[in-house]
């Protein structure tokens, strides 16, 4: 590759780490080319971008982007995930790719500034999507307001069951 061309790829590199909302690190050795288009695939259906580039060239660019801490998941073959939109269905989607393809190893994830070694990035696999977790959290805050509503209600009712049993009582008599 031409200087000029190495220079534009760090470039390109750089932008990416900067515009994604997260990026996972795996190795790709073993992988067919059937297997690696069938998981760019899973991820393009997921807003992830998967890519294979020179770790000299990684490194630069993620120390252009600000992101030093990545550079230990750099060592031997490495292929990239870009995430464009929610990062963790971009994960989940890599992380279930690897369990199909067990040639796929995740080496780790730099999730919102966060750079998770493995163990951190397949534990995003577990985590809910961030509307589903507000919704819990919506939930859990609403619950005590429900129970509240039911016994300041509670009373009232009461007092209409005594008034309709008296007005049955009223027109047996």
């Amino acid at each position: 590759m031409a200087r000029a061309d190495k220079v534009d790829k760090v470039k390109e590199l750089t932008e990416r780490f900067r515009s994604s909302s997260g990026v996972m690190f795996a190795d790709f050795r073993g992988l067919t080319v059937k297997d690696a288009t069938e998981l760019r695939k899973a991820l393009r259906d997921s807003e992830a971008h998967f890519v294979v580039v020179k770790n000299t060239l990684t490194r630069l660019a993620a120390r252009d982007a600000g992101l030093e801490g990545v550079a230990p998941m750099l060592e031997g073959p490495t292929a990239i995930a870009f995430m464009g939109g929610d990062p963790l269905g971009g994960a989940k989607a890599l992380l279930e790719m690897a369990k199909r393809f067990p040639a796929l190893g995740v080496k780790g994830a730099l999730v919102e500034g966060q750079i998770l070694a493995e163990e951190g990035a397949r534990s995003l696999a577990t985590l809910d999507a961030k509307e589903v977790s507000l919704g819990k959290v919506a939930g859990i805050l609403q619950a005590p307001l429900s129970r509240i509503s039911y016994v300041l209600r509670a009373p009232m009712q009461r007092i209409a069951f005594a008034l309709a049993e008296r007005g049955r009582q009223a027109e047996a008599a």
